[in-house]
């Protein structure tokens, strides 16, 4: 319902839950501290980055106006006159009430009589008075509000109504209705959240405009105004219409009344290829960000959309399960249905939105055998499972479903669905059915913790009482390539070097595209090794769109170690035939962009789409600061901050850019004020190193750095720059040993055996730095500081 927007984040807006992604937003990636006596040996080198003060005074071309597209659509009703069996079937659909105005024989139940809602922290309350329906919670004040109610959003087995807020804004409520149980409850659970956070019902995490209104609305304009900070909002009609997936049909409406009986072909009627149809149905059932303001009906997904898929975050369990709130889009695409061909209205009426067959019988219709690509399935013997409408001899009682009852299906354990579409429950109520078709494994939730549908049932039972009985009834055939694939995910997650090869493997062999484009998302850690580099190049010819996107994400840290190879083809990929691709190489190579080109213009438009949002602020604040701004930088930075007090990786960020503007001090107390929300954060411990040496206080910086390296011990540029502050405070055997743990952990990087060579010298290790050096010209052969040291030993 509400909250179909995450917070975006990355280069094309990528959805990690609720707070941006490190690496790709990092605004310090490059950035070392200068060690007193270790700067003139340790870092050689200008910056690349072009100046280009304050933000462009251009922008992207404008999407056309809304008054005109709007006049193209004829609206719902204008439907039912031709098309009644299908209006009729979408009218009461979930679709068809996405969103409304209050009604009174709808909603008149939930406030009737007043009620007590309970709610952390506070008892709210439901009730219809002389004014109308309204809630009393506590709102933005911190005390309880009678907020009136305009609007309602979704419809079953939720209902969350809007408060209309200034400037143009609606709020979706936390306390919504259940009008199965005719229940109030809370949409965060057990969870409470407090007035001024991000994800309070009054925050922009729950603003309708931004969040909600897309998805519950046809061919919506969000019109945000970023000096005003307020919305003018349109749609071209209320609810997920006929014209949200038909597109506009005002001109078939009225070529139908003049030529509707003439037999001649109707030459304004739309018409989509399969592709087109599921991407539709993806712009809304799709973890997501909007690369545009404006998607239609026959668009394709990735010229609109950023796409959430398996990767370095916990949003997907590693062998493509939803974890999150991932909607279905993105696990279908991982799915070897969607590879095999199944499109979505294969099983789903496209007008009632329920499936088209209940319970087994719609998957036997291609597992009987009919369908060649559909392995053939027994129910009963393949399941170990009563099945209802089957004997226990697995002979169907009922083929024409005459004595079908559907308050028995779930009385059996043998549905399809029950094991490869397992069920989550979110926003409490909503159960979701997995549209990733995996199978249940539970080795993987004794090695990894990734759920299997066998304990979702029998949650008495623990993982090894499931595996046995697996490896029972289907031994050897459990050892299959999904498996495999989803323990190298597992271990790549984890940071393990073995899984390196695997996923090498898996990018340039992989069937299914979203799982090769996975594999270059989860190759970043190898980024800058040449090897990995030369598959990403391969993989940026891939013939699927989503793959060369993510190839472009992984391959942006190897920008700076391999520009002579990387540079150009990422330059190639500006013009590519997918927006997506071409958004994604215009941010990495942000620094330099000619923002007049197709590329540039569609970078500063994705800026836009979501600045409203504090991580669009923070999207445009790393924008101005790669591009030599940081007063600009910290303008939007500051601004994020201001928007979600709470979110400690955009203080993180916002240090930097006040460092980079000659504001030391702010820079320190703002990381101090994220360490306060994140105690064990390695990055920003990280940066108040950085700080704290540029203040000229080495040992604190010393001291943060060690912290950082504490909380995480793979952080390798912590460990080089503790062993630089190590050499200036006159440790250089425990320097030598933390550029030691440095090289290992980044063996792709020149400086790092440089710095320990100067170092080992110090020491009288004359060999061991003439290896440390030798090591460090070999990486990069033009390096003159390394030279000039070599020329003193060979002296």
């Amino acid at each position: 319902m509400a909250r179909k927007n995450q917070q975006p984040a990355g280069p094309a807006g990528r959805n990690p839950p609720q707070r941006p992604r490190g690496r790709k937003l990092l605004l310090a990636a490059g950035v070392l501290i200068l060690l007193a006596a270790a700067a003139a040996w340790l870092l050689p080198g200008g910056s690349s980055r072009i100046t280009n003060p304050r933000w462009p005074q251009f922008g992207p071309t404008q999407p056309e106006d809304e008054r005109a597209i709007f006049a193209r659509y004829g609206g719902s009703t204008s439907c039912r006159e031709c098309h009644a069996e299908e209006y009729a079937l979408w009218e009461k659909s979930n679709h068809g009430l996405a969103e409304r105005p209050l009604r009174e024989d709808l909603d008149r139940t939930a406030f009737v009589p007043s009620r007590e809602i309970p709610l952390p922290g506070e008892v709210g309350r439901a009730e219809w008075d002389a004014s109308g329906p309204g809630v009393t919670c506590v709102g933005i004040s911190g005390s309880p509000e009678h907020h009136p109610v305009a609007r309602v959003i979704g419809n079953d087995p939720l209902r969350q109504y809007l408060v209309p807020f200034p400037g143009g804004r609606f709020q979706a409520l936390q306390a919504s209705y259940d009008p199965r149980s005719n229940e109030w409850f809370n949409v965060y659970g057990s969870e409470q959240r407090h007035p001024g956070e991000w994800g309070h019902w009054t925050g922009r995490g729950m603003n309708w405009n931004y969040m909600c209104a897309n998805c519950h609305n046809t061919r919506l304009r969000q019109n945000y105004d970023e000096a005003t900070d307020t919305y003018r909002t349109a749609m071209a009609e209320m609810t997920v219409g006929c014209e949200a997936c038909h597109g506009p049909l005002r001109a078939h409406n009225e070529w139908q009344r003049q030529h509707g009986q003439s037999g001649r072909k109707d030459p304004t009627l739309p018409k989509f290829s399969k592709p087109r149809i599921v991407d539709n149905c993806g712009s809304c059932h799709a973890r997501r960000s909007d690369l545009t303001p404006d998607f239609k009906p026959g668009d394709a997904f990735n010229d609109q959309f950023a796409l959430s898929i398996v990767d370095q975050s916990e949003i997907f369990y590693a062998d493509g399960q939803i974890h999150d709130e991932d909607y279905e889009y993105s696990s279908f695409l991982s799915s070897r249905m969607h590879f095999r061909g199944v499109t979505c209205l294969d099983c789903h009426n496209p007008h009632s939105g329920k499936t088209l067959l209940p319970g087994n019988w719609l998957c036997m219709r291609c597992h009987d055998g009919s369908y060649e690509h559909a392995p053939r399935i027994e129910p009963v013997q393949h399941s170990h499972h009563r099945v209802y409408g089957y004997d226990a001899a697995g002979k169907l009682t009922n083929p024409d479903l005459s004595s079908y009852d559907p308050a028995r299906i779930n009385e059996t354990g043998g549905e399809c669905v029950n094991c490869h579409m397992p069920q989550t429950y979110y926003m409490q109520r909503h159960r979701r059915h997995d549209h990733g078709f995996t199978i249940p494994d539970p080795l993987l939730t004794r090695q990894f913790g990734i759920p299997n549908a066998c304990n979702r049932c029998h949650a008495d039972q623990d993982a090894e009482w499931a595996l046995a009985a697996a490896e029972k009834w289907y031994g050897p055939k459990m050892e299959r390539p999904t498996r495999a694939r989803a323990q190298w995910v597992a271990r790549a997650r984890r940071g393990d070097t073995a899984a390196r090869d695997p996923l090498l493997r898996m990018l340039r062999e992989e069937e299914i595209a979203s799982w090769r484009a996975s594999a270059a998302e989860l190759l970043d850690p190898w980024a800058a090794q040449p090897e990995v580099v030369d598959a990403l190049l391969e993989a940026l010819n891939d013939t699927s769109a989503l793959v060369r996107a993510s190839s472009v994400h992984a391959l942006e840290p190897a920008l700076s170690l391999e520009r002579s190879r990387v540079r150009p083809a990422l330059a190639r990929r500006l013009e590519d035939d997918s927006r997506n691709v071409r958004v994604a190489a215009a941010w990495a190579m942000r620094a330099t962009l000619d923002t007049n080109t197709l590329a540039g213009r569609e970078l500063l438009q994705l800026l836009e789409v979501s600045a409203s949002q504090p991580a669009g602020q923070l999207r445009k604040g790393v924008f101005a600061y790669s591009r030599n701004d940081p007063v600009g930088a910290c303008e939007h930075l500051g601004k994020a901050v201001a928007w979600d007090p709470y979110s400690s990786p955009i203080r993180q960020q916002y240090a930097v850019a006040l460092s980079a503007a000659g504001k030391t001090r702010e820079a320190i107390q703002t990381l101090r004020d994220g360490l306060r929300l994140a105690p064990r954060d390695a990055e920003l411990q990280y940066q108040l190193g950085l700080a704290e040496n540029e203040a000229g206080n080495l040992g604190g910086a010393a001291e943060a750095l060690r912290a950082a390296v504490e909380a995480n011990p793979q952080l390798a540029l912590a460990w080089y720059n503790l062993g630089l502050a190590q050499s200036a405070l006159d440790q250089p055997e425990q320097a030598a040993e933390s550029l030691l743990r440095a090289e290992s952990l980044s063996p792709q990087d020149p400086r790092i055996p440089y710095a320990r060579a100067t170092i080992l010298a110090r020491l009288g290790r004359n060999q061991e730095a003439l290896a440390a050096v030798r090591q460090a010209l070999s990486l990069r052969p033009v390096f003159p500081e390394a030279e000039r040291l070599l020329e003193r030993f060979s002296r």
